[in-house]
């Protein structure tokens, strides 16, 4: 098909696109067109127009009804998850020392959050300045780890073996993914770790808003006990 074709077909079909947008009464004083007209299907065979409505009308049925269903998913989704925020809020409440936040986040995180390991490290405000003094061999990842902190966002992915080891000990070789707590507490830092064994619980696209309302939780409960030496 030469161009002047193929701008003539063009201009046609504008034409006829904006003639039957003005008249969208057309088809009623015509309806003869609409079993006459054949539209070319996917499955190789022509339908006719009112054929092809009902199934472009049913496919957007299809869509509304799919987007429907994510949308009540995603809503049990939250109302599960607001549930155990609500329990888990409770259980620290009752806390008075920092070895019962430890052991109520604990007791939440494995039962309530399906957690594999759960790991809570606080640092005094100079310590991650100077890596000699922690108890890590590798400074890279204090200066990974000090990096997280100071940026104050929660972290959902997967870790290298020198920061896993760094943050849950003997628990680390069946760690897949992990998600960083950022916390503040008085004149500490602090992480809160949530390790899991499947590489697709905890990865990059995940969204944070629990975590970010964990960390504030947690950063509350915490600067109301009294805390061991950091």
């Amino acid at each position: 098909m030469s161009n002047k074709s193929l701008k003539h077909n063009m201009d046609m079909s504008k034409i006829v696109d904006d003639y039957l947008t003005d008249n969208p009464d057309f088809f009623l004083h015509h309806e003869e067109l609409l079993s006459k007209l054949r539209i070319p299907h996917p499955s190789g065979q022509a339908v006719s127009l009112l054929e092809r409505q009902v199934q472009v009308l049913r496919e957007q049925l299809d869509g509304c009804n799919e987007r429907q269903r994510q949308l009540i998913e995603i809503a049990r989704e939250n109302e599960n998850l607001a549930d155990r925020i609500h329990h888990l809020t409770l259980s620290l409440i009752g806390c008075h020392c920092f070895e019962e936040v430890v052991s109520a986040l604990n007791d939440e995180l494995f039962t309530h959050f399906q957690a594999d390991a759960v790991e809570l490290r606080l640092f005094s405000c100079g310590e991650l300045d100077q890596p000699a003094s922690t108890p890590a061999d590798n400074p890279a990842v204090i200066a990974k780890l000090k990096a997280f902190l100071d940026n104050g966002w929660p972290f959902c992915g997967n870790l290298d073996p020198n920061q896993l080891s760094f943050i849950f000990g003997h628990s680390a070789e069946s760690i897949r993914s992990t998600a960083l707590v950022p916390l503040r507490c008085n004149d500490a830092y602090g992480v809160l770790a949530i390790g899991s064994r499947s590489e697709e619980r905890f990865t990059a696209g995940k969204g944070t808003l629990f975590l970010n309302r964990l960390s504030e939780l947690v950063s509350r409960f915490l600067q109301k006990v009294s805390l061991p030496g950091v």
